[in-house]
């Protein structure tokens, strides 16, 4: 077990230096500390009986989080038959870029387009942010929408589908 002095001298050590926590471990003696506010606090726990003479506020550790990982609704969506897949659409709008898919010019106006939106050649179909540029992505071509591909506010690929259109 380390005695009183020693842990002193660490305490001043961690004080002086950059280190933000220090945890040290030796035959069933654990001593934790962790600056708090510009204050190294402190704390021992050891199996035997001593204790330190200064009184010592216990530091909490945080324990790591599990992490999760949740399946992206692409993989969740059942499979369309053949047949269903090639009546939807006769082509598909995809990104010029890499950026953050919106389907509104801001928060408070209404969507551009939405499933069953009529468009032609130059209707503008959603915006693209790349880089802090709000890039208006337009149909390039002429009818009607029949899925929208991506969610508000989605990272989205370069020439990864957005919408699929039925032409006339």
């Amino acid at each position: 077990m380390l005695k009183v002095q020693e842990i002193r001298e660490l305490i001043k050590l961690i004080d002086q230096s950059a280190i933000d926590e220090f945890t040290y471990e030796t035959n069933g003696t654990t001593v934790s500390m962790k600056k708090s506010n510009g204050h190294t606090v402190a704390a021992a726990n050891a199996k035997s009986a001593e204790t330190i003479e200064q009184p010592a506020e216990p530091v909490k550790t945080a324990e790591p989080e599990a992490v999760r990982t949740e399946p992206k609704e692409e993989n969740l969506k059942p499979e369309k038959s053949a047949e269903e897949n090639t009546a939807d659409f006769d082509q598909e709008i995809v990104s010029p870029m890499v950026g953050t898919f919106y389907t509104k010019p801001n928060p408070e106006s209404d969507v551009y387009v939405k499933q069953g939106s009529k468009v032609e050649a130059e209707t503008v179909v959603c915006i693209v942010e790349a880089m802090k540029l709000f890039n208006e992505i337009e149909a390039e071509t002429t009818g009607e929408i029949t899925e929208v591909l991506v969610e508000d506010g989605e990272l989205v690929e370069y020439g990864q589908p957005l919408f699929r259109v039925k032409t006339k």
